[in-house]
């Protein structure tokens, strides 16, 4: 494969490709990387989905001969909240639409890039929008859902329309987690009701993966009622 590559003059001409995310997602494109399955920064290149995205180790390779100063993330935990994000988002998302961004918030802003290759949408940061994202996570809505019994509300899902979620379903352990591991800010945990957080910390140790549990059978709970209502 590398071999193939220098035949064609990819890996010794550098003057050919910029630094210029067009050039860099170019050149990932030539050497066989489908980029609808990486987000791009200037310094890194992190990989949402290893097999999809086709980015082998020769082909990673190939790449550093181009661009050295790039790094390639290989992280598994990344890959899995990408995986988690891309169910919710692939049924939020309208093509070409313009989704209005959250400020400082490096995670969302790398499972958001994808996006504007995989469905042409535009971020946009200020101005008209077509979706906005809210970076509600798994922990915080579950608990909001648990405020809303304990209070007597019944569920208190605080979904809107023309909201997209991308982190509903990722925890704060795994963010967290990850971003510590690539030195990066910390989020903070929204909630801060002391009933449902001590009722979570409680379920926490009899039933470690409540929170998915809590939170699909209260969209299923919400989507009959709406469903009801129209």
């Amino acid at each position: 494969m590398d071999l193939m590559f220098n035949m064609i003059g990819l890996t010794s001409d550098k003057d050919e490709f910029t630094s210029s995310k067009k050039d860099v997602l170019k050149f990932l494109k030539i050497i066989g990387v489908d980029t609808r399955f990486i987000s791009y920064t200037p310094d890194k290149i992190y990989i949402n989905n290893l097999r999809f995205s086709k980015f082998s180790r020769t082909r990673e390779k190939t790449f550093k001969k181009q661009y050295p100063d790039i790094t390639v993330v290989r992280n598994k935990l990344f890959q899995k909240i990408c995986s988690k994000s891309s169910k919710v988002l692939s049924c939020e998302i309208k093509p070409n639409s313009r989704i209005l961004m959250p400020s400082d918030n490096y995670l969302v802003e790398l499972l958001l890039e994808p996006y504007t290759r995989k469905y042409g949408v535009q971020l946009v940061y200020n101005g008209e929008f077509d979706l906005k994202v809210n970076p509600l996570v798994l922990d915080d809505e579950v608990n909001n859902i648990f405020m809303g019994i304990f209070n007597g509300e019944g569920l208190n899902l605080t979904r809107r329309d023309d909201e997209i979620y991308p982190l509903i379903n990722v925890s704060f352990d795994w963010i967290n987690s990850f971003l510590q591991m690539d030195n990066q800010e910390l989020l903070v945990c929204v909630n801060d009701d002391e009933l449902a957080n001590s009722f979570s910390s409680f379920l926490e140790d009899v039933a470690p993966q409540y929170r998915e549990n809590v939170l699909s059978a209260a969209d299923y709970i919400w989507g009959k009622k709406k469903l009801e209502t129209e």
